[in-house]
């Protein structure tokens, strides 16, 4: 039933089974569905574990708060709508729909807040794992994506009709930023379309960042005048904070 602000307000612990067990819901398309592998505390009812899951995982808490009443929990809530149980002793696993708007659209990090959170140190529980999800449509429509797909990839390369070669230098951490240059320069001229930092390379003593963008920005014009090619590399910018990545990436973009 539909929790209304009228409603009479009791405290203390409720089952959780009572509101977020729900084996009669009908999952609908939109829903983001998850199976999660599950040991129950002894004692727990399979039901209940499933249920606390889904309620820790979405609008529930371990007590009843007033607030509840502020808001249609039946729109909100996470539902348990199936348990399966396994083979192995006290493993089950539950099914949970939550729908779709307890999630900002396109959020991966709001997405797993949410579903893989604090509801693995839940105390009803002595194991549990997630072993699926069901993302529907409606949702990954909300993720744009990389600004800059292939055919821009091959647009600003100007290589049209055949696969696009490109290899990560090695030895990615310990060359100097001179040879790390050359390498670049060696595997352009040689015939590859583009080049590109492994995510390990950042701004190491050995080879500070400043330094690995501007011979690699020289080994591309290089490379670039001696074979009448567009060629590229890919820059790892990631940095510490924030400021400083704007930094790295305004520096590669002036280059």
């Amino acid at each position: 039933t539909e929790t209304k602000a009228g409603t009479g307000f009791k405290a203390g612990v409720k089952d959780y089974r009572l509101t977020y067990y729900t084996p009669d819901y009908q999952v609908k398309d939109t829903d983001i569905l998850a199976a999660f592998r599950m040991t129950p505390q002894p004692g727990v009812p399979a039901e209940e574990a499933g249920a606390a899951v889904a309620a820790e995982s979405s609008t529930g808490t371990w007590t009843t708060v007033w607030t509840d009443g502020l808001t249609s929990l039946d729109r909100y809530k996470g539902r348990c709508y199936d348990i399966e149980p396994l083979g192995e002793d006290d493993q089950y696993i539950a099914y949970i729909a939550y729908p779709l708007d307890l999630f900002e659209e396109g959020s991966v990090t709001n997405l797993f807040t949410s579903i893989v959170g604090n509801v693995f140190g839940f105390k009803a529980l002595r194991a549990l794992r997630l072993e699926d999800l069901r993302i529907p449509p409606a949702y990954v429509k909300t993720f744009q994506g990389p600004p800059h797909g292939i055919q821009v990839e091959r647009d600003k390369l100007n290589k049209y009709g055949r696969g696009l070669l490109g290899c990560t230098i090695k030895p990615k951490l310990g060359l100097s930023a001179k040879n790390y240059g050359r390498a670049v320069y060696e595997c352009l001229r040689g015939g590859l379309d583009f080049t590109k930092d492994d995510e390990n390379v950042n701004s190491q003593p050995f080879m500070r960042w400043r330094d690995r963008f501007l011979f690699t920005a020289e080994a591309i014009y290089k490379s670039q005048a001696e074979t009448g090619e567009v060629k590229g590399h890919y820059l790892n910018g990631t940095a510490g904070t924030c400021e400083e990545m704007m930094e790295r990436g305004q520096f590669a973009k002036d280059l």
